[in-house]
């Protein structure tokens, strides 16, 4: 079981590291709001991770192969990323804003848009199903319910820490940058954000010819 927590552990640094639009959207609040707002989009994450692995380990993943259910979802999803990218490029026109150290009101929307993108992301149920298939591979031999709760205390053992990591780089680069540093950021996100919206709503609809 040792071996695999500390198996978990490394494929959750992996996921969380791997740059996406969870990355692109954190380090895009994370240039107004600081270390702060890029943490709570890293949280609000977390919750839709969470919900994607207790779906995928408990084999209720092949719901999400039947149209009706993935189709709305990537389609949602798709479209939030346009939004995303659309205030990414609107915020690249705007100068760069103190960075607040007060909690505000719409702090929360930090903790819904990151929970919003994952939950959207279909390929976090993918993932899921498939880690759920190589627990096995893991030193496992006869995976059981105690295995898939060790599995997933170690992912995201590592995902909280992954969030205090790239929230702490985000919060480094917000002090450090100067007003051209604020325009290309901003718009290097937004051309990241659309690039994903474009990739899932194509996807989508290529699946249904």
């Amino acid at each position: 079981m040792i071996e695999l927590f500390f198996s978990a552990m490394a494929l959750g640094f992996l996921f969380n590291a791997a740059p996406g639009a969870i990355f692109t959207e954190s380090l895009r609040r994370g240039l107004k709001g600081g270390f702060k707002s890029a943490l709570y989009i890293q949280f609000g994450s977390l919750v839709g991770d969470l919900i994607w692995a207790v779906i995928g380990l408990g084999g209720a993943a092949i719901l999400f192969e039947i149209d009706a259910i993935k189709m709305p979802m990537a389609i949602f999803g798709g479209v939030l990323l346009a939004w995303l990218a659309f205030n990414s490029f609107l915020d690249a026109t705007k100068k760069i804003p103190p960075i607040s150290l007060t909690l505000k009101q719409d702090d929360k929307t930090e903790l819904m848009v990151g929970a919003a993108l994952s939950l959207s992301n279909p390929i976090n149920i993918t993932y899921w199903a498939g880690m759920a298939g190589t627990i096995a591979t893991l030193g496992v031999k006869e995976p059981t319910g105690q295995a898939f709760i060790v599995f997933l205390v170690g992912f995201m053992l590592s995902s909280i820490i992954w969030c205090f990591l790239c929230a702490g780089f985000i919060g480094f680069v917000r002090k450090a940058i100067n007003q051209t540093g604020w325009v290309l950021i901003n718009i290097s996100c937004g051309i990241g954000l659309a690039y994903f919206s474009i990739y899932v709503l194509l996807n989508t609809y290529n699946s249904l010819n």
